[in-house]
């Protein structure tokens, strides 16, 4: 099992259809991110996240995709789970799942599918650690 402790920097999102097909990234092509875990114990601790859609400017309409949260972590080497203390309102509360692989020493994050425009979009966040 990998440790996730650290400081990690977004590098690059992967976002697919049902098919297997390439879509846009939800936080674009110049997406950014931050996470960081810390250890209160062997698999669990604390983290803390910001995504955000760094591109200069935006078609007209189009709204700045932002996420950010914080709360309580477990890792059973596959599996990370926060439980959300402090976020934006719509996560407050909620478990975040997230299934975990590695890519040499990248990490990779994958949430959820993502229901964008009548269909499913999968994600694979990856992570490069910092310092």
């Amino acid at each position: 099992m990998g440790d996730i402790n650290g400081v990690w920097r977004l590098v690059e999102e992967r976002a697919t259809d049902p098919a297997g097909h390439r879509v846009a990234p939800r936080f674009g092509v110049e997406g950014q991110g931050l996470v960081r875990f810390w250890s209160t114990g062997a698999h669990t601790g604390r983290m803390m996240a910001v995504l955000v859609d760094n591109q200069a400017s935006l078609p007209p309409g189009t709204p700045r995709e932002y996420n950010s949260y914080c709360g309580a972590w477990n890792f059973d080497g596959t599996t990370l789970t926060t439980k959300v203390d402090a976020s934006l309102p719509a996560l407050l509360g909620t478990e975040q799942v997230r299934q975990v692989k590695w890519e040499g020493e990248r990490l990779v994050l994958s949430p959820p599918a993502l229901a964008r425009a009548g269909t499913s979009v999968s994600r694979e966040l990856v992570w490069e650690r910092v310092g």
